[in-house]
């Protein structure tokens, strides 16, 4: 399979994890690549940030137009939302970066997926489906795309699972993200959920937010 092109950003020398971040509709793996310094992680805690592009498909609520797209839109309601088969090969797409990181030397247990919107319904449908327990779970304005495949999937639950959502969000009501965490307690996972007065967007707090939870899930899986 072919890997996507991907952008990286190491926040030091020698790092102790990674975390594999996807964009949103219609953006790119340079999206979220300013946050990295935002974030200010300690000094002993270096990590390897990927941000991988989606590929170019076109995507059908805007008018077939072709654009960065994990999988294709088809409506605006929660069910009949998410494209099945482009969700699967993306996920795909992700698990072979997973492999890639493990081919570099990074155990699975030092790599967080995350993704923003449509990004992280694919993080989410990836660690349903990994073969290995993961360091963690970012799912950032975001929903279960596939929610029939949550019963019986044989992806670890003991990963932490840190779960944000604007509560003004136009794109994706609060509602199906919190819908969607809370079927993700149910299935067993360990959600920590957050809410903040913003859009589509990510916001200063969550930044921090997003800090204290990588410098957390790195220190428990230290040992530490």
């Amino acid at each position: 399979m072919q890997l996507p092109d991907t952008v990286e950003i190491m926040s030091g020398d020698a790092p102790v994890g990674s975390v594999i971040w996807l964009h949103g509709l219609g953006a790119d793996g340079h999206d979220f690549e300013p946050i990295v310094p935002e974030l200010r992680l300690p000094a002993d805690l270096p990590l390897r940030f990927v941000f991988p592009h989606a590929p170019v498909r076109p995507v059908t609520i805007n008018g077939g137009m072709a654009m960065r797209a994990w999988y294709d839109i088809v409506s605006l309601d929660a069910e009949g939302r998410a494209d099945a088969g482009g969700v699967r090969e993306s996920t795909c797409l992700l698990e072979a970066l997973i492999s890639r990181e493990q081919e570099r030397g990074m155990d699975a247990g030092r790599i967080v997926v995350a993704g923003f919107s449509q990004g992280g319904a694919i993080a989410i449908n990836a660690v349903l489906h990994a073969e290995d327990r993961l360091a963690g779970l970012m799912a950032l304005s975001t929903y279960i795309a596939l929610p029939g495949e949550i019963d019986g999937s044989a992806g670890s639950r003991e990963l932490p699972v840190f779960a944000a959502h604007g509560s003004f969000d136009p794109m994706i009501p609060i509602q199906w993200g919190r819908a969607s965490a809370d079927k993700l307690v149910d299935s067993g996972f360990n959600v920590e959920w957050h809410d903040y007065p913003m859009a589509h967007a990510v916001c200063p707090q969550e930044i921090k937010d997003i800090r204290d939870w990588l410098v957390r899930v790195f220190d428990r899986d230290s040992g530490g």
